[in-house]
């Protein structure tokens, strides 16, 4: 008969954990710190363009918290990792793209009322540039709902997600068809007029044509745009989901679908919601990194999408606000990578820290332990 010691103390081994564990996590801990302090090393010599490098950051960690925002959503109240959501950022560049470059909709206030201000034309155009490009996004992503993941709601979770990579991969490869986007690289031009000025002194405008002068901090009217759009996106989201009717039902869906049904609410009808919402978003961020990058091609959301993921779960996939400062995160980590380190090992960067944050806080920064419903 066994005694009630010689059963704890296996339960005591376990959850010191494996044999040698202190190995694998002492090697982190040294690549770690060697990787900040080589970076703190470079930085610390050349002030100036570790200024330039946080502001390129900043750039990019908002468009991946555009991004980052639908994942965490759509998680949160389906428990899905939605990988065609990148996608649907791809279509929302190339929809600005063709709107700009064949349909010329960024002009169509000079052309209905030819004595209206150029700043306002502009103005007007290009925010209906964006609007149709997060309308059409809004439409696929609500149609994929309906379509690949809506039959699915009650099948075992890895169905949901293999149709999710499905998807992803027949956005990728259709829109690479030549009669829909083609598979090369576009240029892609603004639908706006582009800025920039450069900080010495004070701030002053950068001559078109001309760069900025030696050890300066340059930015753009581009750049603003994107840290305003997001950050507005983000206070609205935070105002919807609080203080709003649908967003009370996004809460008591992501909680419990079948009492929220009790409750009366169209749980289907918040999903779609959630993914039209996150969509519209995406379509904004694919606009807006077109903008910032003036190229796109049909591969466009492999990687941001991935790190938009990663950024999600760093933060503490459900969490809004963890999904922005994830997001964040990453931008700074990505630019600081190219800088100091290796451009190709930016994406390695980005998944070593997915690795690290599974490892340390497998709930996020802003995450929570799951708890026990009542």
């Amino acid at each position: 008969m066994t005694s009630s010691t010689d059963i704890r103390k296996p339960a005591a081994r376990e959850r010191r954990g494996p044999p040698l564990a202190w190995v694998g996590w002492t090697f982190l801990f040294l690549l770690g710190a060697v990787t900040v302090a080589y970076i703190a090393s470079k930085a610390w010599s050349n002030p100036i363009l570790l200024m330039q490098n946080l502001l390129d950051g900043l750039k990019l960690g908002f468009v991946y918290a555009l991004i980052a925002l639908g994942y965490t959503m759509v998680y949160g109240i389906v428990k899905l990792i939605n990988f065609a959501h990148g996608d649907v950022f791809m279509v929302g560049a190339f929809t600005s793209f063709y709107a700009v470059s064949r349909f010329k909709l960024h002009a169509w206030p000079s052309a209905a009322f030819p004595g209206i201000d150029p700043g306002a034309s502009v103005l007007i155009g290009s925010l209906t540039v964006i609007l149709l490009s997060m309308l059409v996004c809004v439409i696929l992503a609500v149609t994929i709902e309906r379509v690949a993941y809506k039959p699915l709601r009650d099948a075992p979770r890895i169905a949901a997600l293999i149709t999710a990579i499905g998807v992803s991969f027949f956005l990728e490869f259709f829109g690479a068809l030549p009669f829909v986007f083609s598979g090369r690289f576009i240029p892609y031009k603004a639908p706006f007029p582009t800025k920039a000025w450069y900080i010495q002194d004070g701030i002053h405008p950068i001559i078109s044509g001309t760069g900025s002068p030696d050890n300066t901090v340059s930015f753009s009217n581009i750049f603003l745009i994107i840290a305003a759009a997001s950050i507005l996106v983000q206070i609205l989201l935070q105002f919807i989901v609080k203080k709003t009717k649908i967003g009370v039902a996004m809460r008591a869906a992501s909680w419990d679908k079948p009492t929220a049904r009790l409750m009366g609410i169209n749980v289907d009808r918040v999903i779609s919601f959630t993914f039209a919402i996150g969509a519209a978003f995406a379509g904004l961020g694919g606009v807006l990194y077109a903008i910032a990058y003036a190229s796109i091609w049909t591969q466009l959301g492999i990687l941001p999408g991935l790190k938009a993921f990663v950024a999600a779960v760093l933060g503490g996939i459900g969490s809004i606000p963890g999904a922005f400062v994830g997001a964040l995160i990453m931008g700074q980590a990505e630019a600081l990578t190219m800088s100091y380190i290796s451009t190709p090992m930016r994406d390695a960067v980005a998944f070593t820290i997915l690795i690290l944050v599974l490892l340390v806080r497998p709930t996020g920064l802003f995450g929570e332990a799951a708890k026990e419903k009542a």
